[in-house]
């Protein structure tokens, strides 16, 4: 005879596997939220995987569709922290943490409101469109505010190679952003669309392909593809009015981080150096002598016009190699203010034409509110007091026209666009990044100028004063580059182009159209949640 257990009295206490499921289930957005970020920031150089930054969409177009506004805004927070503190990371060298995080997250706030209106956007029909009009929204903002914006992670400039990059020439780094948003964020609207079909078990392969949600989303992914492919015909690397050939000069300093400012004359000293060793190359007859010579920004932070010994040796190194020289100085001028200038030199009748930087480094070449930001870090007294240049200038270095864009302003479109309409039939961005020692920094900066090479149709030159200095093709591809800290010299034969892209032509309207599509969205799903108010009202009623 076989014993039969008594049966157990059911349990007081309620079953806590579905609530803690339900707990664990809040988190999923949050979490896709951050390796979203994270999968952005992987797409940037040092790094060259432009194709996963759809990818990256995808996943944060699924963590905020359907949300409310509050947990937009969250999300986007977490997306942005995920994605900016590691790709700011720079900005800490030399100087701390403190500088950098404040910086990652302040920019990581206004991303936040890129999340918040994502959320708002996604319940309308084509989501992913107004959705992307909303990111390039927010990209102007930064772009703008506050102390003249930090453009810096915009989603072009992980771009300067595949696919999405020949959209630059149509509509410029805000049409390029746009493209691989919109892609990425189809992506997601076809993951949801298809897995809601699949709870609703409406999941035949026939009933799949003909439904509306699962197209539009598909077109959406797609289209971005498909137009930047068809557009790459539209990018050519042809010479339209002859070549250049074209010397940079990296010289190297003496140390990294921001006390290499403290030996200025060396700094000069090893450009002129470099400079020598070329015009003794060309003397021997072992490289044809170059058109012009590019030197890097502050390559001479002794200012030419009162320092003569600074003067003569300058002056020597461009009557050695026979050719005009770009330099970088830092001056005074005649009002008694601090310039970050470029200075054409000539070799024989010495400093003519300037351009003095327009956009200038807040926190770097000028301190706002220095007083408040003392409380918290004495390296403020460390920026400078430079006051900003107030129109575009071309060179012109022995019939090339040379358009300047001095080192961070790569980043804003206006001043590259400005040269580009100067007349500029080459772009030279003079940098110096031997404050930010080996960090992705300069990779970073030279996949901005790749990118404004397909933008504008115009090969790009990089001197900088510890590398990475470079030449880009105008299809955005390195035709020559240095390694970093060391002194090198490149020798290139450019083309001259003038022809304007139809980016340059449009200058700022594709950015305003896009920012105005993101609004409309935005207004749109305004009058839709009234309407929905209004009429739970009057059924209640």
């Amino acid at each position: 005879m076989t014993a039969t257990a008594p049966p157990v009295a059911p349990s007081d206490e309620p079953d806590a596997r579905p609530a803690r499921r339900s707990g664990l289930r809040r988190f999923v957005p949050v979490v896709l939220a951050a390796i979203a970020g994270l999968l952005l920031y992987v797409t940037f150089p040092p790094r060259e995987l432009p194709w996963l930054a759809p990818v990256a969409f995808a996943l944060f177009g699924i963590a905020v569709h359907g949300r409310r506004l509050r947990a937009g805004f969250g999300l986007g927070l977490v997306f942005g922290l995920a994605y900016l503190v590691p790709l700011l990371s720079w900005t800490g060298v030399d100087v701390g943490p403190l500088p950098w995080l404040a910086l990652a997250a302040a920019e990581a706030l206004i991303l936040a409101l890129a999340g918040l209106g994502i959320a708002y956007v996604s319940r309308l029909p084509l989501w992913p469109l107004w959705a992307s009009g909303v990111w390039i929204a927010d990209e102007a903002l930064r772009a703008r505010f506050p102390f003249g914006g930090f453009p810096w992670g915009k989603v072009a400039f992980g771009q300067p190679s595949g696919v999405f990059l020949p959209l630059a020439s149509l509509g410029g780094t805000p049409l390029l952003g746009f493209g691989v948003v919109l892609c990425g964020f189809g992506l997601g609207a076809l993951v949801l669309r298809v897995l809601r079909l699949k709870k609703e078990r409406e999941n035949s392969g026939s009933r799949l392909l003909r439904d509306r949600g699962i197209v539009a989303a598909a077109v959406c992914a797609v289209a971005p593809v498909i137009a930047g492919a068809a557009a790459m015909p539209l990018v050519s690397n042809d010479a339209e009015a002859g070549t250049a050939r074209v010397a940079l000069i990296q010289g190297n300093v003496p140390r990294m981080g921001l006390d290499f400012n403290a030996q200025r004359r060396a700094v000069l000293d090893y450009h002129v150096r470099e400079t020598m060793k070329l015009a003794a190359k060309i003397k021997a007859g072992t490289v044809k002598k170059p058109d012009l010579v590019l030197w890097p920004e502050n390559s001479s932070d002794i200012d030419p016009y009162v320092n003569m010994d600074a003067y003569e040796e300058i002056q020597k190194a461009a009557k050695a190699v026979g050719a005009p020289i770009s330099v970088g100085a830092v001056v005074t001028d005649k009002n008694g203010d601090a310039r970050n200038q470029l200075i054409l030199w000539d070799p024989k009748t010495g400093p003519g034409a300037t351009y003095n930087k327009r956009h200038l480094q807040p926190f770097g070449e000028y301190m706002p509110y220095r007083g408040f930001f003392r409380i918290f870090s004495k390296d403020v007294d460390r920026a400078g007091n430079f006051v900003p240049g107030d129109k575009a200038v071309v060179f012109d270095m022995s019939g090339t026209e040379v358009g300047n864009v001095t080192c961070y302003e790569a980043a804003f479109d206006d001043v590259v666009r400005d040269q580009v309409n100067e007349g500029a039939q080459i772009l030279s961005v003079p940098s110096n990044n031997a404050t930010f020692e080996r960090s992705q920094m300069t990779y970073q900066q030279l996949a901005m100028d790749r990118v404004r090479a397909v933008e504008h149709g115009r090969a790009v030159m990089v001197p900088v004063t510890s590398g990475v200095s470079a030449v880009i093709r105008p299809d955005g591809s390195i035709a020559q580059k240095t390694g970093m800290f060391e002194a090198d010299t490149l020798l290139a034969e450019v083309p001259k182009r003038t022809s304007k892209t139809l980016a340059t032509r449009a200058g700022v309207w594709p950015e305003a159209l896009l920012t105005a599509l993101g609004v409309g969205g935005l207004a749109w799903a305004v009058v839709r949640s009234r309407k929905g108010r209004g009429a739970t009202a009057r059924s209640k009623g």
